[in-house]
């Protein structure tokens, strides 16, 4: 049952949206264990890359049972929900809304009926030729006369136009299906999905979002992350490869190449959205993140008392800072573990009030001294100018503020909701400007091609497009882009007028 729409909010403000994760994705196929609860276990792993909804299918080999709703793992499923979800192979999905409104139609895995038996999906991702897509899948509609296996669009996200696209093949399984639609795809997508009896996954050609493959002992799991793996007990086997297929079902294991590779890895899930004990690439995230915080302290050196990082993602950059520089490392920020979703939006008083849901200085440690404070980012600067005033208020000498990684400067396209570019501060802004903002008494960024070397891949397998504007899957007119494209559409169709997506790249 749909329940309000809330936003868990990753800033130090009520009601102040940083970047927000990518969703994730989990499957799992073993015959004989409960694979409803691995997914489930797999879902809290990945539980940071989205807040909004969660959802598990799972099929017996005769139908699909799909349970979604919108709140984190733990608010959506109950011990007696996920012990009445029996079967043989399953697939989860926690969302994060960066296509499509946040309402329980858009929660994911979505759900049709195909050709030879139903299809469930779940998506990591944007696509970034939607509407040529939609023309596609009605054209298909149109020349069967009739829907066919509820081939229409049934809700507002592109997941649900890949949904619509593999199930609307009269005449071929859906393994076929796939071959023949993945490659009209373009964007970014690692995909888990379906049918009654086989569990499959799918990872763009450029492999913008991560995809992972594991062992159990009964079966195989697909991830988003190393760490998902990790908490149920599975062996990691390799990377989904992109432009990869891998489908797995009582005869094993294969792989079909559908396009060719052109790595171009999100360097953005090494600054904030993997989690630090995931590994990318055969590389830790904690330990690239350590490596930027060594070469911010060569890079932007500074005579301090302490280093404190943001929590948590500001974290082992410190570390590597303080690693670095000689400055001691402590915990000045104290945050409040079980802020999650809520449905109460703070009024104007409140607001002056200073309320602060998310952290609160520990005065002892901060008074009196010259701090570097470590964050991941700086979007609109709005969180940063809240921190260094807090820590003033607290007592604090000097705050010298280092970010662990370049300005953003461009928003993404490609499974992040940044601010829109014209929000972005470091866009208009130069580092002095911005410093000058928030009333820090230095701030410092990584360089580019610092952050690029910590990850050991070369710059030519990363998408650096959020800090450089050069986007590696072309992107479409700007009236076909926007998180609300597909409501605009809907509209559109119905209403026959106007609408859609305004400019992406520029609007206010």
């Amino acid at each position: 049952m749909p329940r309000g729409d809330g936003r868990l909010t990753h800033e130090l403000l009520p009601g102040e949206r940083g970047p927000q994760d990518a969703c994730g994705v989990f499957g799992v196929w073993a015959p004989g264990d409960e694979v409803a609860k691995l997914t489930y276990f797999g879902l809290y792993a990945l539980q940071h890359r989205g807040q909004e909804s969660a959802g598990i299918a799972v099929s017996d080999g005769s139908r699909i049972v799909v349970y979604k709703d919108m709140g984190l793992v733990s608010q959506v499923f109950t011990e007696a929900s996920l012990e009445s979800l029996r079967g043989h192979v399953a697939i989860g999905h926690t969302r994060y809304s960066t296509t499509g409104a946040s309402v329980w139609e858009n929660a994911q895995p979505t759900f049709r009926t195909t050709a030879t038996g139903h299809l469930a999906l779940g998506h990591n991702g944007n696509l970034t030729n939607t509407v040529d897509l939609i023309s596609r899948l009605r054209a298909r509609v149109e020349a069967s006369g009739e829907p066919p296996f509820n081939a229409g669009l049934h809700a507002t996200t592109d997941t649900e136009v890949i949904s619509g696209l593999l199930a609307s093949h009269p005449d071929i399984p859906l393994e076929q299906a796939a071959l023949l639609e993945l490659p009209n795809l373009r964007g970014a997508f690692s995909l888990v999905f379906m049918d009654d009896d086989s569990l499959y996954a799918a990872r763009d050609p450029q492999g913008i979002r991560p995809l992972v493959l594991g062992r159990i002992e009964r079966g195989w799991v697909i991830a988003s992350e190393t760490a998902a793996l990790d908490i149920v007990g599975a062996s990691f086997i390799r990377e989904v490869e992109p432009g990869e297929l891998v489908v797995i079902d009582a005869q094993g294991l294969r792989a079909h190449r559908y396009a060719e590779a052109e790595p171009k890895g999100c360097l953005f899930e090494y600054v904030y959205l993997a989690r630090p004990d995931t590994s990318i690439a055969g590389r830790s995230v904690q330990a690239t993140r350590v490596d930027i915080g060594k070469r911010l302290a060569r890079e932007h050196p500074v005579d301090a008392d302490l280093v404190i990082p943001v929590p948590e993602s500001g974290r082992y950059a410190a570390i590597g800072y303080a690693q670095e520089s000689g400055i001691p490392f402590a915990e000045g920020l104290v945050k409040n573990a079980y802020v999650g979703r809520t449905f109460i939006q703070p009024s104007q008083t409140i607001r002056q009030l200073g309320i602060r849901l998310k952290l609160n200085p520990l005065r002892e440690v901060i008074a009196g001294q010259r701090l570097v404070v470590v964050d991941d980012s700086i979007v609109r600067g709005n969180t940063q100018r809240a921190l260094v005033r807090m820590l003033r208020e607290a007592g604090a000498r000097e705050v010298h503020v280092r970010i662990s990684s370049p300005p953003v400067k461009w928003p993404c396209f490609y499974g992040i909701d940044f601010a829109t570019r014209a929000e972005l501060i470091a866009n208009g802004l130069t580092i002095e400007e911005i410093c000058s903002s928030i009333g820090a008494d230095s701030l410092a960024y990584v360089e580019l091609d610092q952050l690029v070397d910590a990850t050991t891949l070369p710059a030519s397998r990363l998408c650096r497009a959020c800090f450089d504007g050069e986007y590696p899957v072309p992107l479409p007119e700007e009236d076909q882009l926007g998180k609300n494209l597909l409501e605009g559409i809907e509209r559109r169709v119905v209403e026959q007028a106007g609408g859609g997506a305004t400019d992406a790249l520029s609007r206010p």
